[in-house]
Order: C-alpha cells, then sequence, then structure tokens
C-alpha cells in the first residue's frame, strides 16, 4: 500500500464486542466519516428480527467494519503464504475497502425490500451500492486509492471483474458471512453462530484454477470441516433466527406496508433509496396520515400502528418444503408478483379480512448454501462446485438438503383464522381467478 495513501488524515482505533480492536487506516476513516456511510448506523442488520430477538438492533455500520477487519486478516494471512506472481496481487490494496462498503446500497430495514418484485424497487444493495458511489464526498475519501479505484472496487462488491481476491468480499468463502454469523448469533443471544472463524481465516490460501489458469481464494483440506460447520451455522441461523415465524411475520407486513404505499402512489420506488428504518416510517405515517386515499386510512389507521406495537399477522397454517414434494405448488408462490397478490386478496375474501390482509409466505434464497471453491488436495488443486468432489462429504448436496429443510410456507392472516394444510394445497392448485370465484 502507497505511504503516499496515508500522507493526510490519521487512523483510527475502534473497540467493538465481537472482535475487540479494529483499527481503521486514514483512508477507511475518511469513508466512514462520510454521510453515505453513518447513514448504515440506523439500518438494522436483521430487518425486523428485532421485534422477535430484543437484542438484535445491531446495524450495518457494526457489521461493515467487523468484514473490513476480517479483510485487512485474511490479506495479511495470504500475503504470509505460498508465494505466488506478482500480478496475483494486483487490486489487493482495495479488498477492505470493498468489504468495509459492500453494504452502503442497503435499503431500510436491509434486506426485506428486496424480496419484492422489480416494477416496485429500483434493485438490489448491491445495484444501488452505485448511487451512492457516485457522492461526491465518499469519491473524495477514496481519491487517495488512485484513479479508477472507486469503480474497481464496486466491481469487486458485485462480484466482477479479474481482481483474483475478489472472493473475500463476494464468494463462496467471503468474510460477509463468517461476520455477520458471528455478529447475529451474539446479538441475537443463541449460540448457533460460532463459526471458527479463526481457523477459516488461517486456511485460506490463493490456488489456481487448473481449468482456467486463473488464480482465486481457496482452501486446504484441513479447512473442509470447518466449512461445513459454517454451513450447518447458517442453517441453524436461517431456522431459528433469519426465517422464525415472527420474524417472517414482521418482514411480511413492513413489505406489505411499502408495496401498498408504492402502488397507491404516497412514494415511488426511487423513494425507497436513502431513507433509514426510522425515517421510512416516519415519511410513511405522515403521507398516509395527509392522503384521503381508502388506502392510506388503512395504511395510517392499521398497518403502521400494527407494525410499531408488534400486532404482528398470526399463522394460519405452515407446512416445511420437504412436505411439499410432490404437490402441485406454482412457480408464483415464492415471490412477490401481481399475479400472487391477487391470490392472497381471493383468500382474504374467502376468509372475511380485507384486500391485503393475507400474505402468503415462502423464503427463497437459492444461493444460500451453494459452495464454489477452490481446494488444495495432496494430488492437486479441485474445484468443490455442485457436484460435489469424490471420497469426500459430498457438502453442496447436504448444502441442498439443509436448503430444503429450512423452508417452511405459511400463510398468514392479519385477524387469527386457522386453517389446515390440505386446505392451503387445494386452494394453491387454483389460479387467482378461480380462487376469487370460489367465494364470489
Amino acid at each position: 500500500m502507497s505511504p503516499s495513501m496515508f500522507r493526510h488524515g490519521r487512523s483510527r482505533i475502534i473497540r467493538d464486542p465481537i472482535w475487540n480492536t479494529i483499527r481503521l487506516d486514514p483512508v477507511a476513516v475518511a469513508i466512514v466519516d462520510t454521510a453515505a456511510f453513518q447513514r448504515l448506523r440506523y439500518i438494522r442488520q436483521l430487518g425486523l428480527a428485532h421485534l422477535v430477538y430484543p437484542g438484535a438492533t445491531h446495524t450495518r455500520f457494526d457489521h461493515a467494519l467487523g468484514v473490513y477487519h476480517l479483510a485487512v486478516r485474511a490479506l495479511r494471512i495470504l500475503r504470509a503464504g505460498a508465494e505466488v506472481p506478482a500480478d496475483v496481487w494486483r487490486g489487493a490494496d482495495l479488498i477492505p475497502y470493498a468489504a468495509l462498503l459492500h453494504d452502503i446500497g442497503h435499503y431500510a430495514f436491509s434486506h426485506a425490500l428486496e424480496e419484492l418484485e422489480p416494477a416496485r424497487i429500483v434493485g438490489d444493495h448491491e445495484e444501488i451500492s452505485a448511487r451512492f458511489f457516485e457522492s461526491a464526498e465518499l469519491q473524495d475519501a477514496m481519491a487517495p486509492l488512485g484513479p479508477g479505484a472507486a469503480d474497481e472496487i464496486h466491481r469487486i462488491i458485485k462480484g466482477e471483474g479479474g481482481n483474483a481476491l475478489r472472493g473475500l468480499v463476494s464468494g463462496s468463502l467471503d468474510l460477509d458471512k463468517m461476520e455477520y454469523l458471528r455478529r447475529d448469533a451474539r446479538f441475537c443471544g443463541v449460540p448457533y453462530g460460532e463459526v471458527d472463524v479463526e481457523r477459516l481465516l488461517q486456511g485460506l490460501m490463493l490456488l489456481r484454477d487448473p481449468a482456467t489458469g486463473e488464480w482465486e481464494v481457496g482452501v486446504g483440506m484441513k479447512s473442509l470441516s470447518t466449512l461445513e460447520s459454517l454451513l450447518f451455522s447458517k442453517y441453524q441461523m436461517f431456522r431459528t433466527v433469519y426465517w422464525h415465524h415472527a420474524v417472517r411475520a414482521g418482514t411480511g407486513l413492513y413489505k406489505r406496508i411499502v408495496e401498498t404505499a408504492v402502488e397507491a402512489g404516497l412514494l415511488s420506488p426511487e423513494e425507497l433509496i436513502g431513507p433509514t428504518d426510522e425515517e421510512l416510517l416516519y415519511d410513511l405515517r405522515r403521507r398516509a396520515a395527509a392522503s384521503r386515499d381508502p388506502v392510506a386510512s388503512r395504511l395510517a389507521g392499521r398497518w403502521l400502528p400494527a407494525l410499531r406495537e408488534r400486532r404482528l399477522p398470526k399463522r394460519a397454517t405452515e407446512i416445511p418444503a420437504w412436505q411439499l414434494e410432490g404437490s402441485a405448488v406454482p412457480g408464483w408462490v415464492s415471490g412477490d408478483t401481481a399475479e400472487k397478490r391477487r391470490w392472497e386478496d381471493g383468500i382474504a375474501a374467502e376468509l372475511g379480512l380485507e384486500p391485503g390482509e393475507v400474505i402468503l409466505d415462502f423464503p427463497v434464497k437459492r444461493a444460500m448454501f451453494q459452495l464454489d471453491v477452490l481446494v488444495d488436495r495432496p494430488d492437486g488443486v479441485v474445484r468443490l462446485g455442485r457436484e460435489g468432489i469424490a471420497g469426500l462429504m459430498d457438502l453442496p448436496k447436504l448444502g441442498r438438503e439443509l436448503y430444503r429443510t429450512a423452508r417452511v410456507l405459511r400463510l398468514f392472516t392479519f385477524e387469527r383464522r386457522e386453517t389446515d394444510p390440505d386446505w392451503l394445497l387445494e386452494r394453491l392448485a387454483m389460479t387467482p381467478a378461480e380462487v376469487g370465484n370460489a367465494c364470489a
């Protein structure tokens, strides 16, 4: 790293409950002090999970600092490892800043709004980050890194470009996962995310892909057991925290509020970019209260107070994903589309509820347990991909099984209603029009 990079500014030491001491270099300090980065102090890391786990009020700000810290450590370990061609290190100095900025584009309440269909939002947080990268203040903070550095950092965040180390920020071994599992578990008060981060970091190495000749971050054979524990930790956190039924109920209510506000013209998709958690909720309350639209009255009088007072939608029924095998479940069930909304409103009418007061939830995150990583074996470097590696525990297959058992299809209603799985499956076999006709 060039000494000229640090000619101006001072480093900073931050005390952190997970990693103890995080040392920021002057460029990182300048980035952290921008308004765009300070906004992350007010974006909760786990969205609506604090409605279930009161300690889960940690933020994207805390998490980003942690990922930066791990990136600095990972680079130090990799540099101390086996020698590789000098050009492999090209752009390596940008990795910690990409780690620091990887969540800069998050919406209020983090990932929740990314589940909405594209017509209702502008894009996911990696796409939105481009807007924040255009900030003159952030550009000035990154100026010491040299011309084109900001664009290269953004490519690293998106997993694009030719940087051999980009997998530390976006990939199967990215430091983001190691950080959030530890931090989320600690603040939720659950024991499931205790990943052996030190062993994972020590097992990192730069390997050459035998198929392409390209260098990338991989692991040694001894690290596979730790990688296995990482999969189990993710599974347990998704089962008990991220996809907890009440967390999904709160997330569903929040999404329903926002999508309804966008449909009613109370705010545009562009206006979802920038506000913090509380700013967005305040703006929604203010606009809904000022509108004479009946939909706005429902938002202001019922749905927004319900979210604030934790009066969450109730489970009418739920079916684990593995029990759905062989059932005719339509593809639209996993999305948030207009077709699904028509089906939900038909069910609401059948159950004596207002439009919008039924939510069908079947979370999808297909890449959650996917692995694509180079492994250094005694007989050479091989890729651990979807097909696994002969003679080893089939981690990719294990990941697919964990994903299958983590998912649950749930029907939520804004007032308590009880249905059974057969009733739900029967109606899932109907089109939205058929559901509407059935209760007409």
